[in-house]
Order: C-alpha cells, then structure tokens, then sequence
C-alpha cells in the first residue's frame, strides 16, 4: 500500500498544472485530464476500467481495476471535464450483484 501512495502522490506532482482544490474538485485528489489519468493507471498498474456511473451533481464516477486481488481506483470526473483521482487500494475483489444470487 506505501509504494502505491507513493506512486499517487508522484502523479500529483507530475500534475502541476492541475486545479487541485478549487471549487469544481474535491481538495487532497490529484487531477487532471482523463485520458492522462487513464493512461498513467494502465500504465502503471494495468488498471482499466470495471463499472461506472453518473453522480446527482453530473459527475461520472468510474472503478478501474487490475483484476482480482490486485490494484484499483476509484475516479471521478467532473461537468467541467476534469478527471480526479478520489481512491486507490489493493485487494480488490470482484462481487456477484444481488438479483444473481437467488
């Protein structure tokens, strides 16, 4: 888990130009464009998109994944089209939905 704070914290950094905190983000995320954040999770963790969804507030949420047991993220990208890093962790594990149980 330090080695992948680490690495978000890193992304931060290299997100200079990012509007980190300001009024459209939630403050402590690291943000930038989407296509950038995917392409630093594939590329550093094989994460790819998993399931997503749209906020009350219009944001579309997403859950990358490097599969089971391994890395994922959660990100959000706003209305104004910023992508932010919001969550991340290991051990991930896929679910069967409710209604696929019975």
């Amino acid at each position: 888990m330090l080695k992948r704070s680490a690495a978000l914290i890193t992304l931060g950094l290299s997100l200079v130009a990012s509007p980190v905190g300001s009024a459209d983000t939630p403050a402590n995320t690291s943000c930038e464009s989407r296509e950038a954040v995917l392409d630093f999770l594939s590329s550093k963790y094989a994460e790819a998109p998993v399931a997503m969804g749209v906020s009350k507030d219009g944001g579309v949420v997403e859950i990358l994944t490097s599969g089971p047991g391994s890395t994922f993220t959660i990100i959000v990208t706003t209305p104004n089209g910023m992508t932010c890093m919001v969550a991340a962790g290991d051990s991930w594990e896929n679910l069967v939905p409710a209604r696929q149980r019975i």
